[in-house]
């Protein structure tokens, strides 16, 4: 699946050299297309099937806590596995480079689209990218699927939570509240249900990972309170001084400073997911700030849908358009008010997810092996499946039926979803190309259309 970013298999060696792990977390950051089941799945694929730096109870445990926090779980998961690895520096590493990459791209994505106005051929690429989007989230949900659910309960769970969210409406967040207290309730009445084990013996077949199933927490990942309290008070720091330097060079009122704050409460509550907070960055910049239109808005996610790195990143574009309309450094600076909007943005995101990881790391490492806490986590895992899965569903339902259910369907949208997931399942075709031939198709329907450029 991530073809693309393979190299030449590691020797089981004590540690991975930073340099290594550095090349790989750059290249994940240009390749990181699919959403987060995708991020996840090729995470999964390079670290615990291929080059077997983590193995895939370590994995699952550290996703599980990242399922937890709000912010992007992917990134945080990159994050959390760089710190295991290589201390703060490589968690920042990891983290950062899963997003520089998606940054850099949306700014010049986003200074074309305000200068220049349409953009026919992005139109004619985005076409067959959606269905290809579909295709992979819904890959995505089956292969972690198959890893997660090892009970009929958890099935039942997952099934439960997907009715929950597609048909209900219910919070992500309460699904995941009640999904922990099942599994906290069956530590001490059906423990059966939500073991792991069954992971746990069929990794054993494998070679042993650079941080196996029982590989002592390093001395980093120990819990420290005086480590703690000095990473809080570096974070709080840092967001405080920031906002600070913006609020003495443009003024409280200032465009810049309101997205500072703006993001950082977008930040606390994207519980599940950047689907799960678009409507409060909708209507906060659409409606309350004016930064960005509601058209403009839907452009901009569908730049993120196709851009690599988590799909919260469409607030880089948001803070470009909002930067660029309000003209936060004068006239003549457009561009560059919108770059620096964008760069704002993403810092005040992805601040609390850093935080949330170099200050949660340690505890949940020391916590790895209690039943009271893992399977809590595990009941979660099951439940995320059944919410990936609604995402699938969700996407099936706007790239095949656009004009609503008694629209017209796309069959030509549906010919390239179904090719697309037929590779990534069958052939175990690469993101990458599945993406790229995806995009190239939907470009050529839309000339043979006459849609096109």
């Amino acid at each position: 699946m991530a073809a693309a970013i393979s190299e030449p298999d590691l020797p089981a060696d004590p540690s991975v050299p930073l340099a290594v792990a550095f090349r790989f977390w750059l290249k994940l950051g240009f390749i990181s297309f699919g959403g987060p089941a995708g991020q996840i799945a090729i995470m999964h694929q390079e670290l615990v099937e291929r080059r077997r730096w983590i193995s895939e109870k370590r994995f699952l445990h550290a996703l599980n806590y990242c399922m937890l926090l709000p912010g992007p779980e992917a990134q945080q998961l990159a994050t959390y596995i760089g710190w295991l690895m290589h201390r703060s520096a490589g968690g920042i590493i990891a983290g950062s480079l899963f997003v520089l990459p998606s940054l850099v791209l949306l700014i010049v994505l986003s200074w074309i689209y305000m200068a220049f106005g349409g953009t026919p051929v992005i139109s004619g690429l985005l076409y067959g990218v959606k269905p290809a989007v579909t295709a992979v989230v819904l890959f995505a949900a089956w292969r972690i699927g198959s890893r997660v659910l090892r009970h009929p309960v958890l099935w039942l769970l997952a099934l439960a939570s997907f009715l929950a969210i597609s048909l209900f409406g219910v919070p992500f967040p309460a699904i995941v509240g009640v999904a922990a207290l099942l599994g906290y309730a069956g530590t001490r009445f059906v423990p059966g249900w939500f073991s792991q084990s069954t992971s746990h013996q069929e990794s054993g077949t494998r070679a042993p990972a650079i941080i196996d199933d029982d590989t002592p927490a390093p001395t980093h990942a120990r819990f420290d309170r005086r480590r703690f309290a000095r990473v809080a008070v570096a974070g709080l720091l840092l967001w405080a001084g920031t906002l600070g330097a913006l609020a003495a060079m443009f003024g409280w009122d200032g465009v810049l400073v309101a997205m500072g704050w703006f993001f950082t409460k977008a930040a606390l509550l994207t519980f599940g997911g950047a689907y799960a907070v678009l409507p409060y960055v909708v209507q906060g910049a659409v409606d309350q700030y004016h930064w960005l239109t509601t058209p403009q808005m839907i452009d901009g996610l569908a730049l993120g849908e196709t851009t690599p790195g988590p799909l919260i990143m469409v607030v880089a574009f948001v803070a470009f358009v909002g930067g660029w309309t309000h003209a936060a450094l004068g006239p003549e600076q457009l561009a560059l008010a919108g770059a620096a909007a964008a760069i704002v943005a993403t810092w005040f995101t992805f601040l609390p997810s850093f935080l949330f990881i170099l200050l949660g790391g340690p505890l949940v490492e020391s916590a790895r092996n209690l039943a009271q806490l893992s399977a809590p986590l595990t009941a979660v895992s099951a439940a995320i499946v059944g919410v990936i899965a609604s995402l699938a569903a969700y996407f099936a339902g706007h790239v095949f039926w656009p004009t609503g259910w008694n629209g017209p369907f796309e069959w030509p949208l549906a010919l390239i979803g179904i090719v697309a997931f037929v590779c990534l399942m069958r052939y175990r075709g690469g993101v990458i190309p599945v993406v790229l031939a995806s995009a190239l198709a939907g470009l050529a329907l839309k000339m043979a259309l006459g849609q096109g450029v």
